[in-house]
């Protein structure tokens, strides 16, 4: 039997692979997020550790396990929170959940992606405060999704999903990485795929390279009537940036689930015109997070019996 260590409160279910196992799970009962002493001293003190992205599982952290611990299953899609390096140095095994929360997200950037074109969140205030007097023609008057193109940075799981959804909405559909995809609508240059979309969507991995990636040179290349989204992680937009070109009207408006300080938010993106935020909800159904846990989980359960998880994460 082995100690494993659950950092915050999962969904009912999420941890049934590794009870049947028969494994001591040492749960968080009051469910604030563990700092970075605490997160130490479970590394130290457990076999496993199943935690969420907030959680930053560094190389003292990390270190602090050495000899004991076993798997760090991330409990999401992405893992710039733990340092697979670290871990991979150390023998530690890393777990995350790919594939499981594709379809959810691609329906929150699309959810974002028409709040944002239409002005959703503007006419909606207005009318929960008050401001409605009536209709107007001239009345929130926002950009056509229908027709228009969509390009996508970064073009994985999520970004295939999100090109999916918009072939029903008759739009034109082009995408950019970093290597050929061989696929039609690949577009080499970033600056092109900006100057040519109505609307972009950002579905990139958090790396070096990645941070900041859409800054000021990038929101001047947009269309004065783009939109751009952001449902993969805060820090690939530069904040301060965006809310200057929302404010000056470099571009038309801004969906965004994802912020670069979580849980805080740039006060003036708070205060910015036209931009639809949201607390970090992309992958937020019931099946979809529960789904999460229970990958999480049955890669930590894995590890713990001597397996190889196909969800194994390398430092490669």
């Amino acid at each position: 039997m082995a100690r494993v260590t659950v950092t915050r409160r999962l969904p009912d279910g999420g941890l049934d692979s590794l009870r049947v196992a028969g494994h001591e799970l040492v749960e968080n009962a009051r469910d604030h997020p563990f700092d970075a002493a605490q997160l130490a001293d479970a590394a130290r003190t457990s076999d496993a550790l199943v935690c969420l992205l907030t959680d930053r599982i560094d190389r003292a952290v990390l270190e602090a396990g050495a000899g004991h611990l076993r798997v760090v299953a991330n409990v999401a899609v992405g893992y710039d929170n733990v340092d697979v390096r670290a871990a991979t140095d150390l023998g530690i095994a890393v777990c995350n959940t790919p594939g499981v929360l594709d379809e959810t997200t691609a329906d929150l950037a699309f959810l974002l992606i028409l709040a944002a074109a239409r002005l959703a969140h503007d006419a909606e205030a207005d009318l929960r405060a008050g401001r409605w007097a009536g209709w107007g023609i001239l009345q929130y008057l926002g950009q056509d999704v229908h027709g228009a193109t969509l390009g996508l940075v970064g073009y994985g799981r999520i970004g295939k999903a999100v090109a999916r959804r918009a072939t029903g909405f008759g739009m034109n559909v082009a995408h950019h990485t970093r290597h050929d995809t061989g696929l039609p609508g690949w577009v080499p240059e970033l600056d092109r795929l900006l100057a040519e979309s109505d609307i972009v969507s950002l579905h990139v991995p958090l790396t070096h390279e990645s941070r900041h990636l859409i800054g000021t040179a990038e929101l001047a290349r947009m269309k004065q009537s783009g939109v751009l989204v952001n449902t993969s992680r805060g820090p690939v937009i530069d904040e301060e940036a965006l809310a200057a070109a929302l404010e000056a009207g470099t571009i038309f408006a801004a969906g965004l689930d994802v912020f670069e300080h979580e849980p805080e938010v740039h006060p003036r993106l708070l205060a910015a015109p036209r931009a639809v935020l949201l607390p970090h909800v992309g992958s937020a159904s019931i099946a979809t997070r529960t789904r999460m846990a229970q990958v999480a989980s049955e890669g930590a359960r894995a590890v713990l019996a001597g397996e190889t998880p196909p969800n194994l994460v390398t430092s490669g």
